[in-house]
């Protein structure tokens, strides 16, 4: 019989366990960017985050922040109740007919949170006698979403379409329907999933198909309609688009695209969405202005796309690893362990440069990382200056060594 802990104690034993011993160190986590700004442009030092989404340098838009000031003396701050049982406001429906003829689809609906759309959306769809077929390096929202469901769950090697069909081929008659959810660029890695590969998996086995596409809206594509686009895809042989409005719409929350049908079962049916509150309508002033924009000066994803390989093909020219990353929006730099991603990450600081490690959440143990978002807004010399930074980085300090060592010997 284990013995009682409160929930104190345990908290910060299971806390010990996700590895709060490399907080010894330093602490990168939670900063609060707009004052860190101020104070390291108080010292001289010009501030530059690689550490925000905002990919095509939409958030400070003053066209965004005037239509969001306009919406908010039109229709105030909140959305005031669940859109099914409390109505909803005139800019909700307008904005999904939007998104969804955007990237080419029948219909949408929009939640209050990417993540959320995620969740919701696969636990709700799959059932007892159904199977979802996940990526290993899937998103925690994913995994959630399928955990969530009472279908069987299957995961398959990152990317290794080999792998998924041998799966499929002693697997699929077991079930009455069968999910694949993939991604159009891992936040992680910065690779892509493979469509055309996927759909033709799709139709031989009879099964559904999933692509979250939060980090390839406006990235990925001449037009930035995302993998589809970027792959020469027609989008509307893919069942489901999933999306977030926090990254390249300079807002937040999130979508799903369908046929009518299926957003018309979803509209009454989806728990995520029936049991919470529809979107403020500032936000929605905010992403449909942002959509409108990215549709206008097409240039932003052009610009992005040339930061993005520039910051690539600079790391390489210098020697560091940015593992299988295509070039567009996420652009990973390994490291050996992640005392030294932890000594990378406060050197990037003390020279102007945010860019928070990923050391223990999200990515194996053995592959810690920093995780660059790139942006249009980025320059030329500010990608050079950061991977003359890293290039020029004095080794880890015994130090550093010895006091996340101690720590994690008392975890």
């Amino acid at each position: 019989m284990t013995k009682h802990r409160s929930l104190s104690d345990y908290a910060a034993r299971r806390f010990r366990f996700a590895g709060n011993a490399l907080l010894e160190f330093s602490d990168p986590f939670f900063a609060q960017i707009d004052k860190l700004k101020t104070d390291l442009e108080k010292s001289g030092k010009h501030f530059v985050s690689f550490a925000n989404y905002d990919y095509l340098g939409l958030a400070n838009h003053p066209r965004i922040i005037d239509e969001a000031k306009r919406e908010l003396d039109n229709l105030g701050v909140g959305a005031l109740a669940s859109r099914l049982v409390g109505g909803e406001r005139s800019t909700h429906k307008p904005f999904e007919a939007e998104i969804a003829n955007f990237l080419g689809f029948e219909s949408a609906l929009t939640l209050v949170s990417g993540y959320l759309a995620n969740v919701t959306t696969i636990a709700w769809l799959m059932g007892k006698r159904d199977a979802i077929f996940i990526d290993e390096l899937a998103h925690n929202s994913i995994v959630a979403g399928a955990d969530g469901s009472d279908a069987e769950v299957i995961k398959f090697r990152h990317n290794d379409y080999d792998h998924l069909e041998h799966l499929l081929h002693k697997r699929r008659e077991e079930f009455r329907h069968v999910l694949i959810v993939v991604e159009g660029i891992y936040s992680m890695d910065g690779d892509t999933a493979d469509l055309p590969r996927l759909l033709e998996i799709k139709d031989k086995h009879q099964i559904w198909l999933m692509l979250d596409e939060a980090h390839s809206l406006g990235v990925l594509g001449e037009t930035g309609r995302g993998l589809p686009e970027f792959q020469g895809v027609d989008p509307s042989r893919i069942d489901l688009v999933v999306g977030t409005m926090s990254k390249t719409l300079a807002s937040c929350g999130g979508y799903v695209c369908g046929r009518k049908q299926v957003i018309d079962w979803f509209r009454y049916t989806l728990p995520g969405f029936v049991y919470s509150v529809g979107l403020s309508p500032v936000i929605l002033a905010a992403a449909r202005t942002a959509l409108r924009l990215m549709q206008e000066e097409t240039w932003r994803i052009s610009k992005l796309a040339k930061n993005a390989e520039f910051f690539r093909d600079s790391a390489h020219a210098a020697g560091l690893s940015t593992g299988p990353a295509i070039g567009r929006g996420v652009v990973p730099i390994l490291f050996q362990d992640s005392v030294e991603t932890m000594w990378a990450s406060q050197h990037l600081l003390e020279q102007g440069f945010y860019v928070p490690p990923i050391v223990q959440i999200g990515v194996p143990k053995d592959q810690p990382r920093l995780r660059f978002f790139i942006s249009a807004n980025h320059t030329e010399a500010e990608i050079l200056g950061v991977i003359a930074a890293l290039r020029d980085m004095p080794p880890v300090s015994e130090e550093a060594h010895r006091i996340v060592a101690a720590a994690m010997a008392g975890a």
